[in-house]
C-alpha cells in the first residue's frame, strides 16, 4: 500500500498520531527532503526502522517505477513532504496515479495544509474558494493567468516565493485592482508566523522585506449583474485581458464566463 502522510508546516506538535505510527512501522518512507524528515523524526522522539529515499521533484521520474515495483511485491510505502499534503503542489502526483495503474491501494494519513490553515485566518469568504498554487513565473504568463482569474467569484489560494512576492502583488493590482481585499500568511505555524490583512495596494507597499514559505489569500471578485454591463465595459474588459496576453477569442471567452453574458453579445460589444 502507498500512504500519503500529511506532515507539519512547521510546528512539530502538529503531527498526528497517525503519522508517527506511519513513519515507525512503513517499510519505506519516500521524502522530499530526507534530511528535514529525520530532524522531525528527532523532534518526535521517533525512531524510523524503515528504509529512507528522497523523493523530489528532480528525480520524481526516475524513482516512480522502482517505488511501484516495491509496491507490488507488497512493501508498504509511506510518501511525506517538506510540510502539508503530498501532491498539492508538492511531489505525489506521479506516483499516486502510478501506483492507480498498476492496481496498488492508496491511503492517506489527513494532516496539515497551508490552503485551509491560511483560508482559515484570512477573515475572508471560505464557503467557495479555489487554489491556484504557484503562478508562473515568467511576468507575462503569470499577467496572463491572473487575467484569467480578474472575474472569479471565489476567494482565491495561492503559493509563492519571497522574491517573487512583490512583482505578483503588483501584477494582481493591475489584474484585479488595487482594493481588492488580501490576506498575505507567512511562516505558517512557525515561530514567525505572521498574517497582514490588508487591501492589495497596502500589502504591495510591505512586501519588500518578506521573507520564508507565503500562501496568499484573495478575495473573489464582487458579483457583476449582467444585465447592468454595457458594451464599453464589455470591450473594456476583452481589451484588458488581451493585454495581459490572451488571444481575443480566449479573452471572449473568459468575459463572457465571468459574467455571464452570452459570447456573442460579448464577442459583437469587443469587435465593434
Amino acid at each position: 500500500m502507498l500512504i500519503l502522510c500529511g506532515a507539519p508546516l512547521g510546528n512539530p506538535a502538529d503531527a498526528s498520531a497517525r503519522l508517527r505510527q506511519t513513519l515507525a512501522t512503513a517499510e519505506v518512507i519516500a521524502a522530499e527532503d530526507t534530511r528535514r524528515l529525520v530532524r522531525l523524526a528527532r523532534d518526535l522522539d521517533l525512531q524510523m526502522p524503515g528504509k529512507l529515499i528522497s523523493y523530489f521533484e528532480g528525480n520524481e521520474d526516475k524513482r516512480t517505477p522502482d517505488l511501484v515495483e516495491q509496491l507490488q511485491s507488497g512493501v508498504t510505502v509511506a510518501l511525506i513532504t517538506d510540510g502539508g499534503m503530498p501532491s498539492v503542489s508538492d511531489p505525489g502526483y506521479r506516483l499516486v496515479t502510478a501506483a492507480l495503474a498498476a492496481g496498488v491501494p492508496v491511503s492517506c494519513v489527513p494532516g496539515p495544509s497551508a490552503v485551509t490553515t491560511a483560508l482559515a485566518l484570512s477573515g475572508l469568504p471560505c464557503d467557495r474558494f479555489c487554489f491556484e498554487g504557484f503562478l508562473p513565473r515568467t511576468g507575462s504568463a503569470r499577467r496572463s493567468r491572473l487575467a484569467e482569474l480578474a472575474h472569479e467569484p471565489r476567494t482565491l489560494v495561492f503559493f509563492e516565493s519571497p522574491h517573487r512576492i512583490a512583482a505578483t502583488l503588483q501584477d494582481m493590482m493591475s489584474a484585479f485592482g488595487p482594493g481588492r481585499a488580501a490576506a498575505l500568511c507567512r511562516e505558517l505555524t512557525k515561530t514567525y508566523e505572521e498574517v497582514r490583512r490588508a487591501e492589495l495596494s497596502e500589502l504591495a507597499q510591505q512586501s519588500g522585506d518578506l521573507k520564508g514559505e507565503i500562501t496568499l489569500v484573495v478575495a473573489g471578485a464582487p458579483a457583476v449583474q449582467a444585465d447592468d454591463i454595457g458594451d464599453d465595459e464589455l470591450r473594456a474588459m476583452v481589451d484588458e485581458k488581451v493585454a495581459y496576453g490572451l488571444s481575443r477569442r480566449d479573452a471572449v471567452d473568459a468575459v463572457s464566463a465571468a459574467v455571464g453574458v452570452p459570447r456573442k453579445r460579448v464577442y459583437a460589444a469587443a469587435t465593434s
